[in-house]
This record gives C-alpha cells, structure tokens and sequence, in this order.
C-alpha cells in the first residue's frame, strides 16, 4: 500500500541514489534509520581517495546519537541544517562543554542496558547536562556491548546532553566484524584510531582524558527499573513500582501526581469486549508494545521478552483479549535472531506478532484501541 500511494517518490529516490555520489537511499520498512546506520552504514573512518578522518552524521532525529556507542559522533539537528549538510554546507556551533562519565563495576546478572540508561538518565538530569557532550570512560564500560552502548547513547536527548560519546576499542572492532563489515576496512580502521590515539583501552586509566567536570556510576548499584509515570528521568525500582503509583495517584498534580481523590483510587469501570465482560482500575494496561530504537536494538532486552513469553505461555497466562500487542523491531535482524532463537511461536501466541519495522506506537503510530475500551 505504502508503495502504490507514493510510487513516483520513490521513483525519483531511487534516480536519485543512482545520480548522484554518496547518495545512498534505505528502501522503506527496512527498519529504524538508527538501527539500519549502526548495523550497516556506519563506517567509523571514512577513507576518501587515501586520506582517513573519523566517520560523524548529523541526522532530522533526536535520537540520532545513537550511533555515539559504536564510536561514531552524530546528533540531531533541525530540518533546515540536515538539507544545508546535503547541500554541503558545514554545520556550526559553539564549543561545548564534554562532561566525563566513569563507569566502574560489574552489572548485576538480572540487571539490562535500558536499566542503565534510565539510572544515567536520572543523574545526569541531576547533574545537568543540556547542550553538553557526555564521554564515558572507566573499567565498566568495557563491561558492556555496542548494544548496550547504543542504548546507552540513544537515550542522550532524555538526559539533555548533545552527544553520548564511547570512543572505539576492542569491542567495538569486534562488532564490526560480527556485522559483516569489510576485515580490510576494519583493519585500516583499527591503524587510523592507533595511529591518532583515539583507540581506547578502557582499562588503562593512563588514556583518560581531561573533562569539563567528571561524574561516576558503579554499575554494581544499578538494580532492575522503569521510570515515570510521565518523565523518562522519574526512575522508578521495579520493587517500588505499586508504591510509587499509589502514591502518584493522590500526589498533587504533576509530573509525579494524578490528584484523584482517595475515595476513587479504588473506582473501576465495567465494559464489554468480543461480548465479555472486563473491567479498567487506574493502572490497567490497555496497549503493550515492544517496540523503540532504543529497546529493539539490544538482543539481550529482546531474547529477554521472548523468554519471558515462553515461561508464560508454559505457565498458562495469557494476555487479556482487549490489550491492544504489537511487536515492531528495529530491523529485519531482530526478527531473523528472533525466529532462529526459537521464541517468536511463543511471543505471537500472546499477541506480539511483528506488525512492521519502524517506531510504530512509540511516536503515536498504534491505531485506535477498541471502542469499547475508549
């Protein structure tokens, strides 16, 4: 459908890949453009004609910064400066500020990259980051993979900063062979950042280097949360959960409060779904997604959910009929590790069937829940 409503765009993209130099067009429904650039376009070191000078992009997304994890330096921009870059005009700014983030200790064994992230978040919020770039350094990040790295990274805009930058070490060149990168790039890669001394060893605290203001995390002290009920900095443990939701209830209204009075806290609502009968109490779930650049990119965090579905299938729970599920990874990638894992059978039988690769419900795109429900 997409492809019969705008077939003449598409047309003239596809001319335009085949016209002009370094133009190279993603077909649609490929995946996330994030995702698709760490997975496949990013190069880390451009090579033109013999001169070597490090890979950087600037993209129309806030969520650009994303490919910081794999070593290379982006950010969003506006619509106006991303056309003047294609035009080949530079892009300006001051200098900012890098703030060092020190990363030490070993994750706990239930503990994931989006974890992480909202407990960075939460500091750096705190600490005060906008317009600033970020640099992780220390023996932790070493603990981590490009994925949770990219996480990590692409989560910059909810913590306020500019840029999320992990400089390149060995991980990183091992992701590149994993994807299927050229091994002769890969090794001129590898010579360039040793030649320059931006190839990090991050064990080696020799190679640390000079920040604005320095900020550390132990990893040992993150624990499993999800944050809200409204800002992505509002960090929640998941052992707090039920608490901090009844306390939000009759909180002030704000980003921590809905102000119901007490006496409706416990107030539910009967209706009829596929001529049954449901109720909704204040926190029912009505639409669960598994979907975001952020999440889908990261094997660990979808393995995960596919286990997950699997313990509960074997353990007869189901999913409630009127919960509208949705299964939208990042590229075609998490589907194929998905299937070949074995889980896919068990996340469709709950109702997570892939319905497409982009951002889907994340940016509002998960059509109407039922009627009933509304």
């Amino acid at each position: 459908l997409e492809f019969e409503r705008n077939k003449e765009r598409f047309e003239f993209l596809k001319w335009g890949s085949q016209a002009f130099q370094n133009m190279r067009i993603i077909p649609p429904g490929s995946g996330i453009v994030h995702q698709v650039n760490l997975e496949y376009l990013a190069r880390v070191v451009f090579d033109q004609n013999g001169f070597y000078y490090p890979d950087s992009v600037v993209g129309t997304d806030s969520h650009t910064t994303m490919i910081n994890g794999l070593g290379v330096l982006g950010w969003g921009v506006g619509g106006i400066e991303a056309e003047a870059v294609m035009l080949g005009q530079p892009i300006s700014m001051v200098l900012p500020e890098v703030i060092g983030y020190k990363l030490s200790g070993i994750p706990q064994s239930l503990v994931t990259s989006t974890d992480i992230v909202l407990t960075v978040t939460k500091h750096l919020r705190q600490v005060g980051v906008v317009g600033k770039f970020v640099e992780f350094f220390g023996p932790g990040v070493a603990q981590l993979s490009i994925a949770d790295r990219a996480t990590i990274s692409n989560m910059c805009p909810e913590y306020g900063a500019t840029a999320a930058f992990f400089p390149v070490d060995e991980v990183s060149i091992k992701y590149l062979v994993q994807t299927g990168r050229d091994q002769e790039k890969i090794n001129h890669i590898r010579k360039y950042l040793e030649a320059t001394g931006m190839f990090r060893d991050f064990n080696n605290s020799s190679q640390d280097p000079d920040f604005t203001q320095t900020v550390e995390l132990d990893l040992q002290t993150v624990v499993p949360c999800c944050s809200g009920p409204k800002r992505p900095q509002d960090k929640v443990a998941v052992s707090d959960m039920k608490k901090d939701f009844e306390a939000c209830l009759g909180a002030k209204q704000g980003f921590k409060g809905f102000q119901i009075a007490p006496e409706y806290h416990n107030h539910h609502v009967k209706f009829v779904y596929n001529d049954k009968e449901f109720e909704l109490t204040h926190g029912s779930v009505v639409i669960a997604a598994i979907t975001s650049c952020t999440n889908t990119s990261n094997p660990s965090v979808m393995l995960g959910a596919g286990l997950l579905a699997k313990k509960a299938i074997e353990a007869g729970l189901t999913v409630k009929p009127y919960i509208k599920t949705s299964l939208s990874p990042g590229s075609g990638v998490v589907t194929y590790y998905l299937r070949e894992s074995g889980v896919m059978p068990y996340l469709a039988q709950l109702g997570f069937d892939v319905v497409g690769y982009g951002c889907m419900t994340c940016i509002g795109n998960s059509g109407p829940l039922p009627e009933s429900v509304v």
